[in-house]
């Protein structure tokens, strides 16, 4: 619990402290979000705002994760090092967080606003939702428990919910094709969500205090 806690306050404090000197950094290159012509007018305003602040917040939470352990680590050298869950998980956040990097860049670059067309969008996502899936199901812990199972979780794993009902591959396989489409769902609702006026700030803060 104290590592949870210092974690989350180094990253709290690195967001906040680095993303206003991102903003800056962002308008002195001019860097901002490009808005369709044929959108709302009201949606003009909007024209040249800060884009990719993502950056930042992935940002903070490596460093964060990285600190706390060296922190840890000279208090209690015989501490937990990184475990296998956070590192998967770490890998989904760096993973899906490229793929919106990438796709605010093309924006940028090209300047227009479109970045990564639907398919390219979806096949990278998928790629790296995949991924996560298998290695969630392979990499157990110190403990010997994978971040994940084939059994649906209500809280706690339901035994008789199990993917894996016809076998090990099969369930394997379910649980790959279901863990991609969480996650996939998720990044986008996130993305439809926050939109051009940062709505999902307000709706994330539930899940991030949940």
């Amino acid at each position: 619990m104290i590592a949870l806690l210092i974690g989350a306050g180094l990253a709290l404090v690195f967001a906040l402290v680095g993303t206003p000197l991102f903003i800056r950094l962002l308008v002195r290159k001019s860097y901002g979000q490009f808005i369709r012509d044929d959108g709302p007018t009201s949606h003009h305003t909007k024209r040249g705002t800060p884009t990719m602040g993502g950056t930042v917040v992935v940002g903070a939470v490596l460093l964060s994760y990285g600190l706390t352990h060296l922190v840890m680590w000279m208090i209690n050298p015989d501490s937990a090092g990184p475990s296998a869950s956070a590192l998967i998980l770490l890998f989904l956040m760096v993973g899906m967080g490229l793929v919106g990097f990438l796709d605010d860049f093309i924006k940028i670059s090209r300047q227009r606003s479109l970045g990564l067309d639907a398919k390219a969008k979806l096949i990278l996502q998928a790629a790296v939702g995949i991924a996560f899936a298998i290695l969630a199901l392979n990499f157990p812990n110190a403990d010997g428990v994978t971040p994940a199972s084939t059994k649906i979780s209500l809280v706690r794993d339901v035994s008789w919910l199990d993917m894996a009902f016809a076998g090990t591959v099969l369930g394997a396989i379910l649980f790959v094709l279901w863990s991609n489409l969480i996650v996939t769902a998720a990044t986008n609702g996130v993305n439809l969500t926050d939109g051009l006026d940062g709505l999902a700030a307000g709706a994330s803060v539930m899940v991030f205090g949940a």
